[in-house]
């Protein structure tokens, strides 16, 4: 049984027009305040949400915010503290071809903060505390044979760590970038990425946390003129994990793809929010994020907002959650915003689905002597794979499918 979808369109038209269009899709109005049937009512602009590099400009969250009001502030006093870090609370380890890493940026220095100001307390602590940004660069016209890869490693579960990586993808160049969360902490990371003109980019962010790790980040991107941009999130561990992705264009025919796979278990908070700016005309983007849960209090967040500004015209926009319910006791919420400011695009959407298994598809395998077990098994590999086959890295691919084969089997122990 699956619960209502809530799919809203807008195509070609005024958008000070209310109502449907000849095909049934509705129309968004322009600066109107509307509701998703999600329980939210979307207020103000995206757009207009504070941005600082002070941290005294963000006051400690107490959970009553609009941007913190899914979020378990009460346990992340230690990731919003400007104190001193524990000093090796994580180690950095870049894996590139010789060249690639260009040292360090130190507050100021540009790149750093030509793309990523902090738009929360974490982003600007993490932001404040990292004297020297880590550098790398993927040279134009580059196509390295192998990911570079930026491998974070917690030390010990209470020690805090910050971290601001600064990432450039030289015009014209192919390549993809991992960054995979291991051990134990609690971490701030920043992560802003550069696509150059004509450049195509994968950033696949893992968090492989232990179980008593918290996590907070931001992801900013900017993509260049006919450059292609795909930031994949996997979160399958970690007690508390929180990533915002973002992204803005600074040339037209960019193409933005954020895609996102996460499986929460018993006590696990897992929240994923995305921001589509389409700032530059004719520029493209898909919003894809599917999730699983099991347990008692198991949380995931979805929040996706995607802003088309007036300029804005020839955009083609479409975000999407799903997320598939396993066991009683579990909660996912989900809230998909749109705000179009001019009505001549190609086309923006969004939907939204939460529910248990389908029914049919169950009785469709058990038809055919699978046992019940299996296909509920089948269900949900299908179900996430569309995410994972996204990678394109075999190897990473590999671990992925084990470590959600682990996670489903525990759901039958």
């Amino acid at each position: 049984m699956t619960a209502e979808i809530t799919t809203e369109k807008a195509r070609i038209g005024a958008p000070s027009i209310a109502g449907f269009t000849e095909e049934g899709e509705a129309l968004v109005p322009a600066k109107v305040d509307h509701s998703h049937n999600h329980g939210v009512t979307v207020m103000s602009s995206r757009a207009e949400r504070l941005t600082s590099f002070d941290v005294a400009d963000f006051a400690l969250p107490t959970g009553r915010e609009e941007e913190w009001r899914f979020t378990p502030v009460r346990g992340l006093a230690n990731l919003f503290s400007d104190a001193a870090t524990d000093g090796e609370a994580a180690v950095f380890t870049v894996e590139a071809p010789e060249g690639y890493l260009r040292g360090s940026l130190a507050q100021g220095a540009a790149p750093r903060g030509s793309v990523l100001t902090p738009a929360d307390r974490a982003a600007v602590v993490a932001s404040a505390n990292t004297d020297e940004a880590l550098h790398v660069v993927i040279p134009a016209d580059a196509e390295p044979a192998e990911p570079v890869r930026i491998l974070v490693d917690g030390a010990g579960a209470g020690r805090r760590s910050n971290a601001h990586f600064v990432l450039e993808a030289g015009a014209n160049s192919r390549s993809v970038v991992i960054v995979e969360h291991t051990g134990a902490a609690d971490h701030n990371g920043n992560l802003e990425v550069i696509v150059g003109e004509g450049a195509h980019l994968t950033v696949i962010s893992v968090q492989l946390w232990e179980d008593d790790a918290r996590h907070l980040g931001q992801h900013d991107a900017q993509v260049g003129k006919d450059a292609v941009y795909k930031h994949i999130a996997v979160s399958l561990g970690g007690s508390v994990v929180r990533l915002n992705s973002n992204v803005r264009f600074s040339g037209e025919g960019a193409e933005a793809e954020l895609l996102g796979l996460y499986f929460a278990d018993a006590g696990q908070h897992l929240e994923h929010r995305s921001f589509v700016d389409h700032n530059v005309a004719n520029c493209k983007s898909n919003v894809l994020y599917k999730g699983a849960l099991q347990g008692k209090n198991a949380h995931t967040v979805w929040v996706g907002d995607v802003l088309i500004q007036k300029q804005a015209l020839g955009t083609d926009s479409y975000e999407k959650n799903q997320n598939l319910v396993l066991t009683d006791g579990c909660r996912a919420d989900s809230v998909p915003n749109l705000e179009i400011e001019t009505g001549l695009i190609e086309g923006a959407g969004h939907a939204s689905s939460t529910g248990r298994f389908d029914d049919e598809h169950l009785f469709y395998l058990m038809a055919r002597g699978i046992p019940e077990e299996v296909a509920r098994r089948l269900v949900v590999r299908g179900f996430l794979n569309e995410i994972i086959q996204q990678i394109k890295v075999p190897a990473l691919e590999e671990r992925l499918t084990e470590a959600v084969e682990r996670e489903l089997a525990a759901t039958n122990s």
